[in-house]
């Protein structure tokens, strides 16, 4: 039980002995740093149901818990807040409790019904780019931050392996392409992604010449007999010609093979996949089902909709009038599909950009009427776009960030930072250039992780591998500076901590015992808010707790054995939280840098 789920029975126990009256709740809040205390009661919301003046009530309150409640030490009451003092032995208690955990804040799976997270979900005919980078992180982050937080979790994607976009990749290749395979030095997802570029840029071409001609700009752009050639390319493909088939089978296949490589050098990965080539004709059927209950109608064209106008959105078609699926229809289909083949799934998140937002609402709602119970269990992780300094980023016009390069370039920038610092004499090549990786992935990471998933970020890799502040390298460096503590304290068996004779703790270490309290909440909250953020701010706050620590308190030259054994065992749980933090953040913290 936390300390403010043990004050709360108190403190409602004080209102019914000094008041006769129950209270529902009992609202905490941090205490001001101005004012002595570890936790502070708001006394105003009690009005509701105790008549009198806030602060006469608080004085009141605050002299019971000192009376009957063995872990107050002490209480100070500031207009209508209750400033408590707890008893040092409540956080002595606390950390013998946990010292030992190394998985602490983590909790057992608990529950039969699992959730599935989709993330990535990438078009098969371009490389990875920085805005995919954001989504994987996130999605994968929330998966293991739902696993940490007791939910038994699939990790999946549906991966758009077909359409326009498709073909468009595979008739420049057929044109332009002269036999062209990937190699060691060029993968095959960023071969594809090139032939994307080209297609667009000898669309353009013929634009220009139909203008030239006499067209106009809308005419010379349905005109162009490169996309005119795409678009018979996409018929012969649902026709399943053989020799567009075997292409497309050959150059997905390249694009398959470099994500593999990108997403192990960004270190997620995947239970199960799904494949719109596969799902794309799904969701016919409960259209038709749903035309007969009425939670769709169908309009004289033949087309069929679902009124959606008393929910407060619009009318969305589900079906054309040729009786062609939509995306939505899709949609409807893949998510009943993933339930028939993981009957325990129990809800779902969707990882997609916030330009989504509107289709998830419809999604979610028709998913409802169609009568599926656990559509109510289903969330999209909506988040903003990224951008750069140097502005937008457009796949077609070969302008994007590319993923693997990103990569690339942070380990580099984290390679010269560390040659400034001059710290890794002793290292050899190959340790440096791991520690680099480290150092440029847990800066990428920790930087868009850190922001609120529905905010659109800025990102500088620069600044995101600064040494100092709020960024992963900083945390790292915290991380790494405990190693050598606990290297030199030679601990790397358990450490015997006795308390006995201890009365008080340092402000410091009280402060960083109670940092550390938080880290489950934190862990459950993130999991109920589905933001990666909290955890990245936790750990920071933590690791500046334990910097204060460190520079106040002597840890290796304690004055006594009892104590230096106490300061390191603290030292090595703060550094253990942090590696469970960063765990499910995905990033690797190093033992030494």
């Amino acid at each position: 039980m936390s300390l403010q789920e043990t004050l709360e029975i108190h403190v409602k126990a004080a209102i019914k002995a000094l008041f006769q009256s129950e209270l529902e709740s009992v609202e905490f809040q941090a205490t001001r740093k101005e004012f002595a205390g570890d936790v502070t009661v708001v006394v105003f919301p009690m009005l509701r149901v105790v008549k009198g003046n806030p602060a006469v009530i608080g004085e009141q309150v605050g002299q019971y818990l000192l009376d009957n409640v063995d872990l107050v030490k002490g209480f100070n009451v500031v207009k209508g807040f209750l400033n408590i003092e707890i008893n040092d032995s409540y956080y002595f208690d606390f950390f013998q409790s946990v010292k030992d955990k190394t998985n602490y804040g983590f909790v057992e799976q608990k529950e039969d019904k699992a959730i599935m997270v989709e993330y990535s979900s990438p078009n098969t005919n371009k490389p990875l780019h920085l805005g995919h980078v954001r989504n994987v992180l996130l999605g994968y982050s929330v998966a293991e931050i739902l696993k940490a937080s007791g939910k038994k979790v699939y990790k999946t994607q549906i991966i758009n392996d077909r359409g326009i976009h498709i073909c468009k990749s595979m008739l420049a290749y057929q044109k332009f392409g002269a036999g062209e395979t990937p190699t060691e030095d060029l993968k095959g997802d960023k071969l594809v992604g090139n032939y994307y570029v080209k297609f667009d840029q000898e669309y353009k071409t013929e634009i220009a010449e139909l203008i030239a001609e006499g067209q106009s700009e809308e005419e010379a752009k349905k005109n162009a007999p490169l996309l005119l050639e795409a678009q018979d390319m996409l018929i012969k493909w649902e026709a399943g010609d053989d020799d567009v088939v075997a292409l497309w089978k050959k150059m997905n296949q390249w694009v398959y093979d470099g994500f593999d490589v990108t997403y192990k050098n960004i270190g997620v990965d995947f239970d199960t996949y799904y494949y719109e080539s596969n799902t794309y004709l799904l969701g016919k059927e409960f259209v038709a089902e749903g035309l007969k209950t009425g939670v769709f109608f169908k309009k004289e064209d033949g087309s069929i909709w679902c009124d959606l106008t008393e929910d407060g959105l619009d009318e969305k078609i589900v079906l054309r009038s040729d009786g062609t699926a939509v995306y939505m229809t899709q949609d409807i289909g893949t998510a009943i599909q993933r339930i028939k083949d993981y009957p325990d799934v129990g809800g779902m998140v969707y990882t997609v950009g916030n330009e989504q937002d509107y289709h998830f609402k419809v999604l979610f709602l028709i998913l409802k009427k169609l009568g599926f119970d656990w559509a109510k269990n289903l969330f999209h992780l909506s988040y903003g776009m990224v951008d750069l300094p140097s502005g937008k980023m457009k796949s077609r016009e070969g302008t994007v960030v590319d993923a693997d390069d990103l990569i690339q370039e942070m380990a580099d920038t984290a390679e010269d930072i560390s040659k400034d610092l001059g710290k890794l004499e002793d290292y050899t090549e190959d340790e440096k250039q791991a520690l680099y990786k480290t150092i440029g992935l847990g800066a990428l990471k920790y930087y868009i992780l850190k922001v609120d998933p529905k905010k659109r970020i800025l990102f500088d890799p620069k600044e995101s591998i600064d040494f100092q502040g709020n960024t992963g390298p900083f945390i790292q460096y915290t991380y790494a500076r405990i190693q050598s503590i606990l290297r030199k304290a030679d601990s790397g068996n358990d450490v015997s901590v006795s308390l006995s004779d201890q009365t008080t703790l340092h402000d410091k270490e009280k402060q960083l015992i109670k940092q550390l309290e938080l880290f489950p909440e934190v862990i459950q909250n993130s999991a109920e808010q589905h933001s990666p953020a909290l955890i990245a701010n936790y750990t920071y706050d933590l690791v500046k707790d334990f910097n204060s620590f460190y520079q106040n308190v002597s840890i290796l030259g304690a004055d006594t054995a009892e104590e230096k054994n106490f300061r390191v065992a603290l030292s090595k749980l703060v550094s253990q939280t942090i590696k469970n933090a960063f765990q499910v953040l995905g990033i690797e913290v190093p033992e030494r840098m």
